[in-house]
């Protein structure tokens, strides 16, 4: 298994494994799969911006150079909150789940964040009763800070989200 930094010649893989995470388990994104699958590939290219400063990163995890899993970190760009960033998107296929893939990408996202000049802080939220996310990202080393009810809406349902958040410096 490979963890690499996702650049835009992988999105139509990208596009591929996000949008059935959105179909297999629409309750546990806010994007939904009908929204996503209308966005040419120049939209999901985009996201995969190269650059060293880019806003966000995608980093993906391969197995036998197929994409298995995704997850995204996202940069905060106001003065005021540069020191936090947001953990987005993580998506493990089922074929590659329970082999600690999932655990391997958080913790690079984790790497990613700290080695960014001025990041103290990972923030995440994931569904109230996705116990499998919570318990993974708790095993991570997140904690729980709140949750925000009705913070989506699914087939006339609003489902509350667990906002989660782990220092990487001994100060934050």
């Amino acid at each position: 298994m490979t963890i690499r930094r996702l650049a835009p010649a992988d999105a139509p893989a990208y596009r591929a494994l996000m949008l059935e995470a959105y179909e297999r388990h629409p309750d546990a994104f806010t994007s939904s799969a009908s929204e996503r699958a209308v966005l040419p590939l120049s939209w999901w290219e985009a996201r995969l911006d190269p650059s060293p400063g880019a806003a966000q990163i995608v980093l993906g995890a391969f197995h036998a150079a197929r994409l298995a899993g995704a997850a995204g970190l996202s940069f905060e760009s106001r003065e005021k909150s540069r020191h936090k960033a947001n953990l987005f998107g993580m998506y493990v296929a089922p074929a590659a789940r329970q082999s600690g893939l999932g655990r391997r990408l958080v913790q690079a996202v984790l790497d990613h964040a700290a080695a960014r000049e001025g990041v103290r802080l990972v923030q995440l939220t994931v569904t109230e009763g996705n116990a499998a996310a919570q318990a993974l990202y708790e095993q991570c080393g997140f904690s729980i800070f709140g949750v925000e009810p009705c913070a989506m809406a699914l087939d006339g349902v609003f489902l509350a989200k667990v906002h989660m958040w782990r220092a990487l410096t001994a100060g934050a």
